[in-house]
């Protein structure tokens, strides 16, 4: 019976290093190396593209902010007391 659970036991082991090291092989053939590197730049891109959302988010509150500070700047220079309802000529 002993001999039996070592058996066992070593066959179980056995199998699950071998699946082990397959996997680690089938990762240096060319397939895996190209998968590996796919799903690598996948994530980049897909930061890369978070990152420029997030930069043109910015750059857009940035342009409101200043523009406001232009409609104060030019009601001010127009003595109006008060801020123009609209500067863009399509408006009029």
């Amino acid at each position: 019976m002993r001999r039996l659970f070592w058996l066992g036991l070593g066959v179980a082991v056995g199998v699950v290093a071998v699946r082990k090291i397959s996997q680690k092989a089938e990762a240096f053939t060319p397939q895996g190396v190209a998968a590996s590197l796919q799903s690598t730049a996948a994530g980049a891109a897909a930061n890369a593209l978070d990152e420029v959302r997030s930069f043109v988010s910015d750059v857009r509150a940035s342009m409101a902010e200043r523009e406001g500070q232009i409609h104060e700047a030019v009601a001010a220079n127009l003595d109006l007391g008060a801020r123009p309802a609209s500067l863009d000529p399509r408006d009029r």
